[in-house]
């Protein structure tokens, strides 16, 4: 054997150790590749129980909403025959009420101001004639 024949099998059986060396993290990625296809597969299969589950709660959702629509439009319509109750009362008998109120005041002050005049009137001592 020359010394290129040896150069030339030192060469081979370092290319073989490299592929051997190489091939193992191949192997360990397609493992990997093989068990992220099984999860994924496992995780579609399991997203159609999820996904109905979904699509029936808003379709509670939707259902609930319009039922509270509907609420929310009585209420509306209430709150505009209060908001009428109100004008009606106030216009027929809101001056009536203020003017009844405006006599009684007046009336409450002219008697106290009757009866302290009349109190004072009594706490004053009698005069007697010039002497």
């Amino acid at each position: 054997m020359s010394a290129g024949q040896i150069a030339a099998l030192i060469a081979a059986g370092a290319f073989v150790l490299l592929v051997l060396l190489l091939a193992i993290p191949l192997l360990k990625l397609g493992r990997t590749l093989d068990e992220a296809t099984i999860a994924i597969r496992k995780a579609h299969e399991n997203s159609d129980p999820i996904l109905i589950g979904a699509n029936e709660t808003i379709t509670h959702v939707n259902t609930q909403l319009e039922r509270v629509d509907g609420i929310t439009a009585n209420a509306q319509a209430v709150s505009g025959n209060v908001t009428a109750l109100s004008s009606v009362f106030t216009a027929t008998l809101g001056g009536p009420l203020v003017k009844t109120a405006a006599l009684s005041y007046g009336i409450s002050k002219a008697i106290r101001a009757r009866r302290k005049k009349q109190e004072a009137k009594a706490q004053r001592p009698a005069r007697r004639g010039k002497k």
